[in-house]
C-alpha cells in the first residue's frame, strides 16, 4: 500500500458517476452537483442509460462508453447492481472506486455476502475501493467533492477520516460554520477494501495535512493499525475519537457498521503506544486538531492566563490544573512591566486580570509581555462580552501579536466568549490560525493534548523501542522458552482451558517468577505433613474442578498456624465447598506457605484479538474489579513503559511507602511485569495470565506470585 495508490481518491484526472440522476432528490444527482458546484476542474462523466444530459453534462449509457481520462468512479446504484457496476469498472481499467451504496455488511448476512463478492471482484481487477456504505471523499485543495452532502469546507490543514458517513456530513457543515479549513475529508464506510490504517498513513504523506482527526468505531487489523499509526504520528499528529467505549455503544456499533469494537482498554493502550491523542468528545477532537494544526507545541507545562474577567479566568485555571498543567509564576520583570500599563486595581499575578475597561491595545501589550516571559510556555487570552469595542478588534490584535518572533515557539489560545457577537472574531482568529473557544473550560484539555504530543516526540529520541525478548542472554532466553513449551506440552485439556496450579507454578518458575511453596492434600491426613515440611503459617485453598475464584465460595483460609487449626479448617473448607460443587469435582486442598509483604498488587496479561498481549498492573486484592485501579499496555514493553504503568495507578504510591510504611521492591515488580509480558509473547496459546495478589516485599526483598491463573486458548487445549 502506498499513498500514491490512494491519491486518486483526492486528485483524479476524471470522475465517472455511475448512477447519476436527473432527480434532485437522488444521491446520484447530489454527487454530480457537488463536483460541478465546488469547481472540480477535470472531466465529469454521469453514467445513466436513461438520460441524455444531467446538469448540462453529457450522459453516458455505461462505464464502457466513458472516454478518457477517467481514473475514479463513484457508484451510487441499488446494492443488487453494485457487483456488476464494479466489475464493469474493472473491465474499463478504472482502479479507484467509491461505493456510496448501502445494503451490505451493515444489514446482515445477505449484505455480508454481497460485500464479500465486491471484495473478490476488487481483488480480481486490482481495484482500490472506498466503502460501501459511505459518503465519499473531499479534497478542498484540488478541489474535489464526491459526496452528496451540501457544503464544502475552505482549504486548510486538518484532515478528517470517519467510519461514519453521518458524522462526516455533520463535520462538513460544522467546518463551514466555524471557518475551520480542511485538507481532506473521507468517509470509509464498511471498509471492504481501503482501511482506516491505510487511509491515515496515506493522508499523513500528502504534504498538506498538518493534523489528522478521525472518528473510529473499530480497526480492521490491530497490528497493521498500530504500525501504520505509529509511522504516521512520528511526522503528523493523529487525534482519534473512539466510539463504543461502553457495552451499549459496542452493541450499537455491531448493528451500525458491523465493525469490531474490541476491548477499549486495548485501544487506549494501542493509542498510547502509537502516539495517538485520544479525544473523548467530538468537541475535543476538533479543539485539539485546530490547536495542533495551527500552533507550535508548548516547550513546558506552564501556562499564563490573560483576562478581563475574574470568573472566566478561574474556570480556565481550574481546567488547566485539572489537566495536569501549571500556572506560570511570571518573573518580577514581567509583573513590573504590566503594573505600568494596566489599571491600578488590575492583577499582575497569573492569571493576569486587566479588568473590563481595558481595550485591544492593553491586551496587545500584556500578551507580548507574557510571550516574552521565560517562565511561560503557553498563553490563554480571555475576553468576556462588553459593549465598548467589537470582539473582532481584539481578534485582529491577537492575530498581529501572534506573528511576532516571540510567538513562534509558544502557543496562543483565544477565548473570546459567546456566540452571537463573536462569530466575526472567531472567523478572523481561525484565518490567522489561532483557535478560539466559546468557553474557557475547553483550553485545559487542549493544552494538555499539545503537551502530551511534545512529550511523546521527545521520548522517541531517548527511549529505546520495545524489544520482543527479555534482557537476558540469548542462551538463557532459549532455555526459558523451551521450559515454557515443555509445561504447555503437559496440558491434557482439563478445566476448560485453565492450567492446574502445579502447571502454573512450573510455568512461572521457568520465567524466574517466584511462588510460595505449595502442595496438594487430597485428604486431611496429607495436609499436616505438607504444612510441617514447609513451615507455619500456611494458607489453605480449595482444589476443585472449574473453580478459579475460590474466594467467591469461601474456598480460602489464611494464616493457619497450628496442626489443630489446619485440621479444623480443612474440614470446614470441604464442607463449605460441597454446598456449591459436586463431590466428584472436589480434588482436595492446596496447602501453601503463607507470605507477608508490604503491599499487594495485581499483574496480568490478556490476549486481545486485535492488538495481541495486553499487560495489566494495578492495586490488587479481592476488590480489584470494584476499584478498577488498573492500567494496561501492549506487549512488548520497555522497562520505562512498565515503570510508567505503576505511576498511572495507586500501585506506584503503595510501592513508594504509603502512610509511613517502608518502600517496597519496585524493581522486582517491574521485572515481573516484563516477564509476564514475555510469557505471552513466547507462548501464543496462552490467552490469559493473572497474578492476584502479587505480594511485594520490602525494597530488595523481591516479590512472590501468591495466587496465579493461566488460561490456554480452548482450541489449543482441545487439540
Amino acid at each position: 500500500m502506498t499513498a500514491v495508490e490512494l491519491s486518486v481518491f483526492f486528485k483524479p484526472h476524471g470522475v465517472a458517476v455511475i448512477g447519476a440522476s436527473r432527480d434532485p432528490q437522488k444521491l446520484g444527482h447530489g454527487v454530480v452537483r457537488n463536483l460541478l458546484e465546488y469547481r472540480y476542474t477535470g472531466p465529469i462523466y454521469p453514467v445513466n442509460p436513461h438520460a441524455d444530459e444531467i446538469l448540462g453534462l453529457k450522459t453516458y449509457p455505461s462505464i464502457a462508453a466513458v472516454p478518457d481520462p477517467v481514473d475514479l468512479a463513484a457508484i451510487i446504484v441499488p446494492a443488487k447492481h453494485v457487483e456488476a457496476a464494479l466489475e464493469n469498472c474493472g473491465k474499463r481499467g478504472i482502479r479507484s472506486v467509491i461505493v456510496t451504496s448501502g445494503g451490505f455488511r451493515e444489514t446482515g448476512p445477505d449484505g455480508a455476502e454481497r460485500e464479500d463478492a465486491l471484495r473478490r471482484i476488487a481483488a480480481q481487477y486490482q481495484i482500490r475501493v472506498i466503502g460501501p456504505n459511505c459518503i465519499g471523499t473531499i479534497d478542498a485543495h484540488t478541489p474535489l467533492n464526491t459526496t452528496f452532502v451540501i457544503g464544502m469546507p475552505r482549504p486548510g490543514e486538518i484532515a478528517f477520516v470517519s467510519q461514519s458517513g453521518a458524522v462526516a456530513a455533520a463535520v462538513i457543515d460544522w467546518a463551514r460554520g466555524s471557518g475551520v479549513g480542511f485538507s481532506r475529508i473521507v468517509s470509509l464506510g464498511n471498509q471492504a477494501d481501503v482501511t482506516e490504517s491505510q487511509m491515515i498513513e496515506a493522508i499523513g504523506q500528502d504534504g498538506i495535512t498538518r493534523v489528522i482527526a478521525a472518528y473510529m468505531e473499530g480497526v480492521s487489523d490491530g497490528l497493521e493499525f498500530l504500525e501504520a499509526a505509529t509511522r504516521t504520528a512520528r511526522q503528523t499528529p493523529v487525534v482519534i475519537l473512539k466510539a463504543g467505549r461502553g457495552r451499549g455503544g459496542a452493541q450499537a456499533i455491531a448493528s451500525h457498521t458491523g465493525a469490531l469494537a474490541g476491548d477499549h482498554a486495548a485501544y487506549e493502550a494501542a493509542f498510547r503506544r502509537a502516539g495517538i491523542l485520544q479525544a473523548h468528545r467530538m468537541e475535543e477532537l476538533f479543539d485539539w486538531a485546530r490547536a495542533l494544526a495551527w500552533q507550535p507545541l508548548p516547550q513546558g507545562r506552564r501556562v499564563a492566563v490573560l483576562t478581563n474577567a475574574g470568573g472566566a479566568a478561574i474556570l480556565a485555571v481550574d481546567a488547566i490544573e485539572e489537566a495536569g498543567l501549571d500556572l506560570a509564576p511570571l518573573t518580577e520583570d514581567t509583573r513590573a512591566f504590566l503594573r505600568q500599563r494596566v489599571f491600578a486595581a488590575a492583577s499582575v499575578n497569573n492569571p493576569v486580570d486587566i479588568l473590563a475597561g481595558s481595550g485591544p491595545a492593553t491586551y496587545a501589550l500584556c500578551l507580548d509581555a507574557l510571550l516574552g516571559d521565560e517562565t511561560v510556555d503557553a498563553v490563554v487570552v480571555i475576553q468576556t462580552v462588553q459593549d465598548w469595542f467589537a470582539p473582532i478588534s481584539l481578534a485582529e490584535v491577537i492575530g498581529e501579536v501572534a506573528t511576532s518572533p516571540l510567538a513562534r515557539h509558544k502557543p496562543i489560545l483565544a477565548v473570546i466568549m459567546g456566540l452571537a457577537s463573536t462569530n466575526e472574531a472567531t472567523q478572523v482568529l481561525h484565518r490567522k490560525h489561532i483557535p478560539n473557544f466559546a468557553f474557557p473550560e475547553r483550553v485545559g484539555s487542549t493544552l494538555a493534548a499539545m503537551w502530551q504530543r511534545k512529550q511523546w516526540l521527545d521520548a522517541l529520541s531517548v527511549e529505546p523501542l520495545p524489544s520482543k525478548t527479555l534482557a537476558y542472554d540469548q542462551e538463557m532466553g532459549k532455555m526459558t522458552i523451551e521450559a515454557g513449551l515443555e509445561v504447555l506440552s503437559q496440558r491434557n485439556g482439563q478445566e476448560a482451558g485453565w492450567m492446574s496450579p502445579e502447571q502454573v507454578e512450573m510455568l512461572l518458575a521457568a520465567y524466574h517468577i517466584r511462588t510460595p511453596s505449595m502442595g496438594l492434600a487430597p485428604g486431611i491426613e496429607h495436609a499436616v505433613p505438607l504444612a510441617t515440611s514447609m513451615g507455619y503459617p500456611v494458607v489453605l485453598k480449595l482444589a476443585a474442578e472449574g473453580v478459579t475464584h475460590k474466594t467467591d465460595i469461601g474456598g480460602i483460609a489464611l494464616d493457619i498456624t497450628t496442626p489443630r487449626q489446619l485440621q479444623k479448617t480443612f474440614k470446614s473448607l470441604i464442607k463449605q465447598a460441597s454446598k456449591h460443587i459436586a463431590e466428584k469435582d472436589i480434588k482436595g486442598i492446596y496447602v501453601q506457605r503463607m507470605v507477608r509483604g508490604e503491599t499487594e498488587l495485581i499483574v496480568g496479561v490478556v490476549r486481545d484479538p486485535q492488538f495481541g498481549p495486553l499487560v495489566m498492573v494495578g492495586t490488587g486484592g479481592t476488590r480489584v474489579e470494584m476499584m478498577r485501579d488498573v492500567t494496561f499496555e501492549l506487549a512488548p514493553l520497555t522497562r520505562e513503559q512498565a515503570e510508567n504503568m505503576l505511576d498511572r495507578t495507586g500501585a506506584g504510591r503503595l510501592l513508594a511507602g504509603y502512610r509511613g510504611s517502608p518502600p517496597a521492591d519496585r524493581p522486582a515488580v517491574v521485572d515481573t511485569i516484563l516477564r509476564l509480558a514475555q510469557i505471552a509473547l513466547d507462548l501464543p496459546p496462552i490467552i490469559e495470565i493473572e497474578v492476584n495478589p502479587l505480594i511485594v516485599m520490602r525494597d530488595g526483598g523481591g516479590v512472590q506470585a501468591v495466587d496465579a491463573r493461566v488460561k490456554l486458548d480452548r482450541n489449543d487445549a482441545e487439540r
